[in-house]
């Protein structure tokens, strides 16, 4: 048996697709109330609980071999941070308690490249890099990188423990539409009437899978491995839009430092329709830094294999299209 936290979510459901395609039997651990339409129709045992309660945890860890950790608070205001250091950091402990409670064989924890301390300007990351919260930018990044050294202490002790560290995340399944989501429907129903300056990593959504497979079966316990793409820039992915799609790209292209202080304004926008906001002063913000990283440890260890963004755009379209979530018209 195989048990998912987070199941639900963008990696979270292909990762369920991937793993029902190879035969597995899987167990997903839900909240109650949760909108689980990413995972209608897919053969899985529902557990509901929550990282937050513990015999929750042990009930869904019964029988289980295999434990991908997925689940978090991601994009958040100011006002959630306590909510989220709980989820992040003290449910992941949960997680690895429960694990070793429950004779778990292995936790593959799903962490972020924010996880590492940033680097400068002409560096490249890898593994070897620092993973420390009192030197990072960013509550969500504090909390993966707590997370991440716990985990990584926990496979000193009773359980097999491996952490990926995927990059921006694209592809199909987004049914929850994530900010690069949310940027392609805005971008293909024409709403979108300006985008931003800057830069970040990005990888296909199903190659990040594939690495956490990969992992549970080859990676070496106590190890990080960073499941990262290709840089591109946002207006390099305006073209590519425009190119697969045909529908013209927005005419402005504002600065960061713009972007960043209209953001509030901005969120307050999205908050009035009632959509994800497309960027948060901290997505903003991760635009600016450098996101090169070193992958080859992923790929000579565990197989890893990232394809094209251009084909991400691609399928990422559409399966848009396919969903009804948009419709091209090309101007």
């Amino acid at each position: 048996m195989i048990t998912i936290t987070g199941a639900a979510g963008h990696i979270g459901n292909v990762l369920v697709r991937k793993l029902l395609k190879q035969g597995e039997q899987v167990r997903v651990l839900l909240l109650r109330g949760e909108d689980d339409k990413s995972l209608v129709g897919l053969d899985v045992e529902k557990v509901y609980g929550n990282i937050l309660d513990y015999e929750s945890l042990k009930k869904a860890f019964k029988d289980t071999e295999i434990v991908y950790h997925l689940a978090a608070i991601v994009s958040i205001t100011k006002k959630q941070r306590q909510l989220m250091d709980k989820v992040n950091i003290e449910g992941t402990e949960n997680v690895i308690r429960a694990g070793k409670e429950m004779n778990v064989k292995r936790l593959v924890y799903t962490s972020s490249i924010h996880a590492f301390v940033e680097l400068e300007r002409e560096a490249v990351l890898s593994e070897s890099n620092a993973v420390d919260p009192e030197k990072i930018v960013g509550d969500y990044a504090k909390s993966k990188a707590a997370a991440t050294l716990e985990v990584l202490k926990a496979s000193k002790e009773s359980l097999e423990t491996v952490v990926v560290a995927p990059a921006g995340v694209l592809g199909p399944y987004d049914f929850r539409p994530s900010e690069m989501g949310q940027l392609f429907i805005e971008y293909i129903n024409q709403t979108l009437k300006a985008y931003v300056d800057g830069e970040y990593n990005f990888v296909d959504v199903r190659d990040v899978v594939d690495g956490m497979i990969a992992a549970s079966k080859k990676g070496r316990s106590g190890e990080i491995y960073l499941l990262t793409g290709e840089v591109m820039t946002v207006p390099q992915i305006m073209n590519m839009l425009q190119e697969v799609t045909g529908i013209t790209k927005p005419k402005w292209k504002l600065p960061l430092w713009f972007a960043y202080i209209t953001t509030p304004l901005a969120m307050l926008y999205y908050k009035i329709k009632k959509t994800r906001p497309l960027f948060t002063q901290y997505s903003i913000y991760t635009l600016t830094t450098n996101s090169r990283a070193d992958n080859g440890k992923a790929r000579r260890e565990l197989g890893f294999s990232p394809r094209p963004l251009k084909n991400s755009v691609i399928d990422t379209t559409k399966w848009l299209e396919k969903e009804g979530m948009v419709k091209i018209k090309k101007k």
